[in-house]
């Protein structure tokens, strides 16, 4: 498969959905943006992207994920690759895909919850792959991905200092923020997360922002963009 068909799902208030699809073009493969409730059995692999579903109403990503759950679960199953960015993020964190099966049925160890400042977040950060993920990007990533971040209910917090250990021991720390731009309070600086197949990412920040030299507004520090991110995604999903 050259050129893998993506699905870049979107509900009610996904904003991020036309980047998300040009970051997968630009990777070498064929996004198709589509409504929730379509049919995911013809694409190689899915991306839920960044915005405001159902308005937040019931809290980031909550509704959307009680509707998409079981489908992008099965996908996975599958062995099919599931990217989550920004509210997609929240997504997966809240139909319990991320941080993955072992995390215990029901015991919602992780959460993703209101910016520690009580403000709405947007600005750029850094972000470094953590070390021992399960997601097998080692290598593939630049040391630093530059984006921005837009979010108000984007804190990773946990239960207990046990859960924080477990995350990282089960390779299931994704990303990080580095040089100091946590931008929410997330625990142990987590920007992102993967399930123990390592099929499953999310993360929230917003790397489909900055997928070429234009979008970069750090002319002295070039080679950050988060291309390589969806090169990685299209690879695995034309490795299928």
């Amino acid at each position: 498969m050259s050129s893998p068909s993506i699905a870049v799902v979107i509900a009610p208030g996904s904003n991020r959905e036309g980047e998300a699809a040009r970051a997968v073009r630009l990777a070498g493969g064929q996004a198709e943006i589509v409504p929730i409730g379509t049919p995911l059995d013809r694409f190689a692999g899915v991306i839920l992207p960044g915005g405001f579903s159902y308005g937040d109403a019931l809290g980031g990503g909550m509704r959307w994920a009680l509707q998409v759950g079981e489908a992008v679960a099965a996908f996975a199953d599958s062995g099919r690759p599931v990217l989550g960015i920004c509210n997609g993020f929240q997504v997966l964190v809240r139909a319990g895909l991320l941080p993955g099966s072992s995390d215990g049925a029901g015991s919602r160890s992780v959460t993703l919850t209101g910016n520690a400042h009580g403000r709405f977040a947007c600005r750029w950060v850094s972000l470094a792959g953590a070390a021992g993920h399960a997601a097998g990007l080692d290598g593939l990533l630049p040391p630093v991905i530059a984006c921005p971040v837009a979010h108000g209910e984007g804190r990773l917090a946990v239960r207990d200092a046990e859960a924080l250990d477990a995350l990282a021991a089960g390779g299931r720390v994704l990303f990080r923020y580095v040089e100091g731009t946590n931008p929410n309070g997330s625990v142990g600086d987590i920007a992102g997360l993967c399930d123990e197949r390592g099929l499953v990412w999310g993360l929230m920040p917003h790397p489909e922002d900055h997928v070429s030299d234009l979008q970069n507004p750090f002319p002295d520090r070039p080679g950050r963009s988060g291309l390589a991110l969806f090169e990685a995604f299209v690879n695995r999903a034309r490795s299928i």
